[in-house]
């Protein structure tokens, strides 16, 4: 009885450490995705001379950094863009395909596009959206 009990300890150890250590592996198999993402124009007609202003950062916060499965279909995650028109997601290491939500009548400039995560790096994609504004 004793010794029994003495191996079902051992083996719940076990088990409990492989568990443990699997959780921790799978962690370290994740990347990052980051860039800037660039919003124009935000008016209909600039005139000479002028620089386009900034846009607010209302306008960021109605926008997202939208990513899918491989096959461009299911939606894996979103990334939030914060004020300064910067985006940062952790993913799991493998392919994605990476565009916008499309608010309004946006379309993202050469998106949808297709990146690699790679564990323990960093993969940038900056974007350009055109807010169709002319």
């Amino acid at each position: 009885m004793f010794v029994r009990g003495i191996m079902k300890r051992l083996l719940f150890t076990t088990v409990l450490i492989l568990l443990v250590s699997a959780c921790t592996a799978v962690a370290h198999e994740t990347g990052t995705l980051q860039g800037h993402v660039t919003i124009g124009p935000m008016l209909p007609a600039m005139r000479e001379g002028l620089t386009e202003p900034t846009p607010a950062p209302e306008a960021y916060a109605v926008r997202q950094i939208v990513i899918y499965a491989e096959n461009g279909k299911r939606e894996i995650a979103r990334a939030q863009i914060d004020s300064g028109g910067n985006y940062e997601i952790e993913l799991p290491a493998g392919t994605y395909v990476v565009d916008i939500n499309h608010a309004g009548v946006d379309r993202g400039i050469d998106l949808p596009q297709t990146v690699v995560i790679v564990s323990g790096q960093v993969t940038r994609l900056d974007v350009i959206i055109d807010t169709g504004v002319r």
